[in-house]
């Protein structure tokens, strides 16, 4: 037996068939642990308690698991993936499913457990059930693969009312309990959706193909009420074409006090603990500053039809239009003066401002901490063909740039679950046992892409496009760093009507103008001076280059953005 510690406090107990050395070696078998324990949080409300009560059905959030069963082939990085149900539950909570995750990656996730807060009211019609019997779904028995004997399957069969929120696996097939699991009853479930890949193989070229999914609720947004269960859910060639999955996540009907979101106090030691610091490029030019720094500094704001009296944008933004939609009649741009106008690009970092946008998530049982970085100018890009970097003239070049990461916390705990990188249009969640952190500190930290302010979770190269074609996107360490903890504020609180929101925040136009120059004479340009089979190669770059990269508008404000009211993509 192999005995590590948890995220939390608790113990993961690793048992059954023994493995060689080089699967020992794998990074699941450590249990992530942050560098420092998690902080004491303010006296106040039910955030950091351990429990949240979702009306009728209370919920535990379990990170210390019992090893059921794994596979060391397929899936991600081809090292196969684990499957675990929670260990250390506390009296009167049940099992909900297993969990499953990678074996690419250090054991950390987590799992929800539940208890049925009427079960002493037999008039009640209890949130929770046992299963009147299993349906097998799944085994391993006719896979030639590295694993540690069979493993199987069950999708539990909810009785009338009540549905199933995640599956058991076991080492038998023989049926499991029925006492092992509840279902919940159905006026507390939600619609769920496949989440990140886990395990598995093509069910388009294999009969028998089959994939391990995370799941987690189809709706989500600061007013969604879906909670996610951590479970997993398998999909196999029977089952990819339902449009309804088997299993269901939670929902919390206890949606409206948000009594279990952390404070302002909370937030401040959050940030205290998990602020990013965000590290630029050794030869970027064009930094990050304050909103209100672009405006003391000459940033104007234009009128459509009256193009030749533009007017000073006053601190804060006061003068700027409030609400309405990007209808295009303003935008912002650059102070004329040239030397003014050079300056401006360069941003300000030492005083430079993160903004904060708290919002709950997954039915309130997280919060996200979404972290606003604005540049006064976004930077050209550079095009790589084959072994050779072709700077692409202004293209990629606009006025104004909002950047952000998002911090998501388990309000069971506390902890830091996972960072959201936005990278232009999209970006990437990663979680929190691959971040890298600062200096033995639980700050994060990000690197900020050349020009482009992309951010990503390590230093290098990404390109957007392919090997041979791409538009670079280069991070490095260097001595600019941006601390977010150093200089915020808090701009939007979608728990609480404790914070003020800045006018600039309710401006929904254009940070920056429209481009004038005529992207097909900038492109031939380019491939102009380019000899002939890197114009081939610069061709097909162009139909792979991303919209945004093409962009002729100025970028609207981060209220305009598709997650502040909803998920990041």
């Amino acid at each position: 037996m192999i005995t590590t510690r948890s995220k939390s406090s608790g113990i993961c107990h690793f048992h059954g068939f023994m493995y060689d050395q080089e699967i020992q070696d794998l990074p699941i078998s450590t249990v992530f642990r942050f560098p420092n324990p998690t902080p004491t949080w303010p006296t106040g409300n039910g955030f950091g308690s351990g429990i949240i009560d979702l009306e009728g059905l209370q919920v535990c959030q379990i990170n210390s698991f019992r090893k059921i069963w794994a596979t060391y082939e397929g899936g991600v990085d081809n090292v196969g993936a684990t499957f675990f149900e929670p260990s250390s539950v506390p009296d009167g909570f049940f099992m909900l499913g297993c969990y499953s995750q990678p074996n690419n990656r250090p054991l950390s996730g987590w799992i929800l457990v539940g208890q049925d807060e009427n079960s002493g009211n037999p008039s009640e019609k209890g949130a929770l059930l046992q299963p009147i019997d299993y349906t097998l779904v799944w085994s391993s028995e006719s896979m030639q693969i590295k694993q540690d004997g069979y493993g199987y399957i069950w999708l539990p069969v909810p009785p009338d009312g009540y549905k199933a929120v995640g599956h058991i696996v076991t080492t038998s097939k023989v049926k499991p309990s029925l006492d092992k699991i509840r279902c919940v009853r159905s006026d507390l479930t939600d619609e769920s959706e496949f989440d990140d890949w886990i395990w598995g193989q093509d069910t388009e070229t294999s009969e028998d193909g089959f994939n391990v999914y995370g799941l987690r609720p189809k709706i989500r947004g600061p007013k969604a009420q879906g909670v996610c269960v951590g479970t997993f859910i398998l999909q196999n060639n029977t089952t990819s074409s339902s449009s309804t999955l088997s299993l269901a996540c939670l929902k919390n009907n206890n949606f409206t006090t948000l009594s279990y979101a952390p404070n302002i106090e909370h937030v401040k030691t959050l940030l205290q603990s998990y602020s990013p610091k965000i590290y630029l490029h050794p030869d970027e030019t064009y930094h990050p500053c304050s909103v209100n720094w672009f405006f003391d500094n000459g940033a104007l704001l234009y009128i459509e039809g009256d193009e030749l009296s533009p007017v000073r944008v006053e601190p804060n933004g006061l003068n700027l239009p409030q609400g309405g939609s990007n209808d295009d009649e303003y935008w912002l741009d650059l102070p004329i003066d040239p030397a003014a106008k050079e300056r401006v690009k360069k941003g300000d970092l030492q005083g430079s401002e993160a903004y904060i946008h708290i919002k709950p998530m997954l039915g309130a049982t997280f919060t996200d901490l979404a972290i606003w970085i604005f540049y006064s100018f976004n930077g050209p890009a550079t095009a790589k063909l084959g072994l050779v970097d072709v700077p692409l003239g202004r293209i990629g070049e606009h006025v104004g740039d909002w950047e952000h990461l998002t911090l998501r916390i388990s309000n069971f705990n506390g902890v830091l679950d996972r960072v959201f990188f936005s990278e232009h249009s999209g970006g990437t969640w990663i979680d929190s046992s691959l971040l890298e952190y600062d200096n033995g500190t639980n700050k994060p930290v990000a690197y900020s892409s050349l020009n482009g302010h992309a951010l990503y979770h390590k230093p290098g190269l990404v390109l957007q496009g392919n090997e041979l074609a791409g538009i670079r996107n280069d991070t490095s360490k260097s001595d600019n760093v941006m601390d977010v903890g150093e200089r915020y504020s808090i701009v939007s609180d979608d728990t609480r009507d404790e914070v003020v929101e800045p006018a600039w925040l309710n401006y929904n136009r254009k940070w920056g103008p429209k481009i004038t120059y005529e992207l097909g004479k900038e492109l031939e340009k380019i491939e102009e001076q380019l000899p002939g089979e890197l114009k081939t190669m610069f061709h097909s770059l162009v139909n792979l280059i991303p919209n945004e990269v093409f962009e002729e508008d100025g970028p609207t404000g981060p209220k305009m953005k598709n997650n502040w009211r909803g998920d990041e993509v």
